[in-house]
């Protein structure tokens, strides 16, 4: 009988970064490609009702849980990223 055991790979944060893009390129209309991982998520008319939201569908996508303040500390992609990545390892 085979191994059922599944390894659940660690995202880098390229990977968690384009994965934020997709949300956010889904929600502003804008191409994924022009959303830059250093420019804040406000200049892309985003507000906190959108963070909420964001933060609902990163618990569900990576299995964490996530205050909304971890939006407030890290105002764009690249850092979000950087404070998510220690959360889903603990998962």
């Amino acid at each position: 009988m085979p191994d059922i055991t599944a390894e659940t790979s660690q995202p880098t944060a390229p990977e968690v970064i384009a994965w934020l893009r997709t949300r956010v390129a889904a929600q502003t209309g804008c191409p994924a490609e022009e959303i830059a991982p250093d420019v804040p998520l406000s200049d892309y008319g985003l507000d906190s009702v959108y963070v909420f939201g964001l933060c609902a569908e990163i618990e569900d996508h990576y299995g964490i849980e996530v205050e909304p303040t971890i939006m407030w500390d890290n105002t764009s992609l690249a850092p979000l990223a950087d404070a998510l990545l220690p959360l889903i390892a603990a998962r």
